[in-house]
């Protein structure tokens, strides 16, 4: 069973004027994983989707939604995938991928069956990202011993956090789709500091390993006209070109990044100090 869900792109001046309801309603995505179900969040910012795979009782088959109007899911578009439960595996058009805990899995263009299956000890949580691509590239598993990894951050600042950069043009070909995973050490809680916009591409956080009772105050808006939306355990949050994507625990967290939009360079964003944030 798929359930999907349509969201619209907003301009930064209406922004101002959201409430936190309005901000949680167009921006967080707090409902991915049910039992046997597939969850997808089509949004018009670069035509993200964001979804969630939780197979239980049975094996979960990627299908097209209505917004798709294509006959398979991956007729125009790219999928990435990250394991962010027990181990399970996804067949793509009869091929069967293992994926452990915090593995991804990149699906080219064009492949017509992608299902996902539960492990035999405990619970699969799959989330993933897809964009639309030109071009079909090979499908391939990628590990975190495969990842490319960057350390940064110091814990005078709360920040100490390992980069996982994990489908990204610098480890496998894509069209345009990116992600990766941060894991923040003990002791810290900030990410994405300083913070940064960067108009040639959007973004999606999913922020998970959160531990039960605490919950991480995402921050999103222009630089000069923040806003902030509390999360949860599981849950992600849309980030618009113009918007600044950062956020602080309660305690440590891991967060999956994905992105797509007019560039490819991870390092191309436009910086923002610390102390000059409204």
């Amino acid at each position: 069973m798929t359930k999907s869900e349509f969201r619209y792109a907003h301009h930064p001046e209406d922004v101002k004027k959201y409430t936190t309801e309005d901000l949680r309603r167009e921006f967080l995505i707090n409902d991915l994983f049910n039992e046997d179900q597939i969850n997808v969040v089509y949004s018009m910012y670069d035509r993200m989707i964001v979804g969630g795979a939780m197979p239980v009782k049975s094996a979960l088959k990627l299908e097209p939604t209505d917004d798709l109007k294509a006959e398979n899911f991956l007729d125009r578009r790219e999928l990435g995938i990250i394991n962010v439960g027990a181990a399970g595996k996804v067949t793509v058009d009869g091929e069967v991928f293992e994926l452990g805990n915090k593995e991804a899995l990149y699906i080219g263009k064009g492949e017509k069956d992608v299902v996902f299956e539960n492990g035999n000890e405990g619970q699969t949580l799959f989330y993933f990202n897809s964009a639309p691509a030109h071009h079909t590239f090979p499908t391939k598993k990628i590990t975190k011993n495969e990842a490319e990894i960057v350390e940064l951050g110091e814990a005078k600042y709360a920040n100490r956090r390992t980069i996982n950069k994990l489908i990204v043009n610098s480890v496998l070909e894509t069209c345009q789709l990116q992600m990766g995973m941060t894991e923040l050490h003990e002791g810290s809680v900030w990410n994405t500091m300083p913070s940064h916009t960067h108009t040639r591409r959007m973004e999606a956080y999913f922020y998970f390993d959160l531990e039960e009772g605490q919950a991480v105050s995402h921050f999103l808006g222009q630089p000069n006209e923040t806003r902030h939306i509390f999360m949860k355990n599981n849950e992600a949050v849309l980030s618009p070109e113009w918007s600044i994507h950062s956020g602080v625990g309660t305690s440590n967290y891991t967060f999956i990044w994905g992105m797509a939009g007019e560039n490819m360079d991870y390092g191309d964003m436009d910086a923002v100090k610390t102390n000059e944030l409204k």
